[in-house]
């Protein structure tokens, strides 16, 4: 597995160190292209990012060391109330893994858009059993893309000594809200949010590490 550095200006990531506990899985909702998602982290001052970046090709990009951290999860304190939990900022524990892709798809008489109205290609889709939040239609992670997820999660499991347990958790997850051990997706620790969504083989990956 090769990791390119494509590094993040420092003041857009925090620069402390923090045990690592969690591994949470985004997607991007945008383009294939993971140098032009580090360069738009890059153009504002938010701090917002994930350490690590998939394209479409399977490469991945790393825009900072992850043993530091950024605002990857837009935590609510609503979500940690449904549970009787303090309010924390996970992201100081967690590692972000983010995986260049549109996201969710509607279907229209001529083929498929993603949510700013551009055709996807027909054998870039993805038709779930039953709809996820609402939609049935996505995006489909390459599978470059989930060769590379499978090898990233390996290494840094092992790396810190992460559980590689999966809940699958594709909704609000009550373990990743108390900073339990594991690897997780944005949906768990946000209702408004579909990423990632339970693409069949992205599952097998997650249930099988």
């Amino acid at each position: 597995m090769d990791i390119i550095k494509y590094e993040l200006s420092k003041n857009q990531y925090i620069q402390e160190k923090h045990e690592k506990k969690q591994i949470y899985l985004h997607h991007t909702a945008g383009n294939g292209s993971a140098k032009n998602t580090i360069d738009w982290w890059n153009s504002n001052v938010d701090r917002i990012a994930t350490a690590y970046v998939i394209d479409a090709d399977g490469t991945i990009l790393q825009a900072f060391d992850d043993k530091y951290w950024a605002y990857h999860l837009g935590l609510k304190p609503e979500v940690f109330k449904m549970f009787d939990a303090p309010f924390y900022w996970l992201d100081k524990i967690s590692i972000g893994i983010e995986v260049c892709n549109w996201g969710y798809l509607t279907k229209k008489k001529d083929g498929f858009y993603n949510y700013v109205g551009k055709r996807i290609n027909d054998n870039e889709v993805t038709e779930l059993d039953k709809p996820f939040k609402g939609f049935k239609y996505w995006h489909s992670y390459t599978d470059a893309q989930l060769k590379s997820i499978r090898q990233l999660l390996t290494f840094l499991c092992d790396k810190y000594g992460i559980d590689e347990t999966f809940t699958n958790s594709f909704d609000i997850d009550a373990s990743a809200v108390f900073g339990c051990p594991g690897i997780y997706t944005h949906n768990s620790v946000r209702k408004d949010k579909s990423d990632v969504y339970p693409h069949p083989k992205l599952v097998d990956i997650l249930n099988n590490l």
